[in-house]
């Protein structure tokens, strides 16, 4: 039968943040978080963290889940995460799972149900689903780029809308993608069409940055 199959992808490499996959964060190590989500989420099947690091590789193992030495030519900086999305797959000799699940460690914030939910409406949609959260106020009618030093609007019909009547947008937050046989063959997880999965943006965090962390161990520790 085929599986549910979450893949987490956690380079040991880092320009941002170094290491920050296993960052301390209240106590636990940056993907810790991610792989309790998993954990939690009653309709996967399997979970499985590829890596190119031995205390990341350490850390999964101890969380119970199945790791992938991912190796070093698809865990440079640009190297393509469906790259060791498939790997990973090929080193299990797991065939079409039903549903690919990528759950990256930067995002922090998502839940088991959230996971179980998105999946609920990949299989009723049969659909690639993405994680989306509200824009608010970085709504691209307020964006401007610069040109020969003068601002130019991306968006001029909308530059003098009320904030509160302009059209909702949304920003895909890298919670959760969810992806089928026919995207994996295609070498897809961000494709057309997808279905959106949206989540709070106090559930949005994504870590890119070492302010990132700063605003993540608020928010975790204001949830105590």
């Amino acid at each position: 039968m085929a599986e549910r199959v979450a893949i987490v992808p956690a380079r040991g490499g880092s320009k941002g943040v170094p290491g920050k996959n296993k960052r301390m964060v209240r106590g636990k190590p940056l993907i810790a978080y991610t792989l309790e989500a998993a954990l939690k989420s009653t309709k996967l099947d399997r979970i499985v963290v590829t890596t190119d690091d031995d205390e990341v590789a350490a850390i999964a193992a101890a969380a119970g889940v199945e790791v992938v030495q991912r190796p070093p030519e698809i865990a440079a900086d640009d190297s393509p995460v469906i790259d060791a999305v498939l790997h990973a797959l090929d080193a299990l000799a797991i065939e079409e799972p039903a549903a690919l699940v990528l759950l990256q460690p930067t995002s922090p914030l998502r839940e088991g149900a959230d996971i179980d939910a998105a999946l609920d409406l990949f299989e009723r949609t049969r659909t690639p689903v993405c994680s989306v959260c509200a824009v608010g106020d970085a709504h691209p009618a307020r964006m401007y780029r610069i040109e020969d030093g003068l601002m130019r609007s991306l968006m001029s019909e909308l530059a003098s809308i009320r904030r509160q009547d302009l059209p909702a947008l949304y920003h895909r937050n890298g919670a959760i993608y969810i992806v089928g046989p026919e995207q994996l063959r295609a070498r897809q997880i961000i494709c057309e069409p997808m279905v959106p999965y949206e989540m709070d943006s106090d559930k949005s965090v994504n870590i890119d940055t070492e302010l990132d962390l700063v605003m993540l161990e608020a928010l975790l520790g204001a949830g105590q």
